[in-house]
């Protein structure tokens, strides 16, 4: 969606036209709800984070400055949700599903792209939070570093170090698989 079709959507909504923010929600709720999810590792956590994030942006749309990244507008909104929810209720991590099918052609090359893919997981999900929220953002949701800072709350520079730092870690961890 051209940002200007983006802007006209938000001023709408602004305007009380609620099927203007439900295109907005469409447009954005899998990648938000996608991020949070890997950041909390639960399913149903990372579905109230997104619908809670969608609401506050709904409520707050009159603070939100035209002419701005929308998605790093919302994306702020749901890393202050989850920081507030980790504050307030220290949780375990939860594996990542091992139920997560990937498909391959034969037996062999499933097997080895499955414990790759696990491997995977596991190095992201043993990243630093802030690590691990940077780097999907920017992997994931194709963010720039200002983007990613806008939503952290950083400098961008640190937006950089904290994606370098945790491409550097997943490469160390995912090194045998590559070759």
């Amino acid at each position: 969606m051209p940002v200007a079709d983006e802007q006209a959507l938000i001023q709408s909504a602004r305007q009380g036209e609620r099927q203007a923010f439900a295109t907005l929600v469409e447009r954005y709720w899998d990648r938000l709800y996608r991020w949070l999810y890997h950041l909390t590792h639960d399913a149903h956590t990372a579905e109230d984070l997104t619908q809670e994030a969608l609401m506050k942006a709904y409520r707050g749309l009159s603070s939100f400055q035209p002419g701005t990244n929308f998605q790093a507008w919302l994306f702020r909104i749901a890393h202050n949700g989850l920081a507030n929810l980790r504050r307030a209720n220290r949780r375990v991590r939860q594996p990542f599903p091992e139920e997560v099918a990937v498909a391959e052609p034969g037996p062999e090359e499933q097997a080895m792209s499955r414990e790759a893919f696990q491997h995977l997981a596991r190095a992201i999900g043993r990243l630093p939070r802030d690590y691990r929220a940077a780097y999907l953002l920017r992997v994931e949701e194709d963010l720039s570093f200002r983007e990613i800072a806008d939503v952290q709350g950083i400098s961008e520079e640190t937006a950089r170090w904290r994606v370098f730092k945790a491409r550097k870690k997943v490469m160390e961890v995912m090194a045998p698989y590559l070759m």
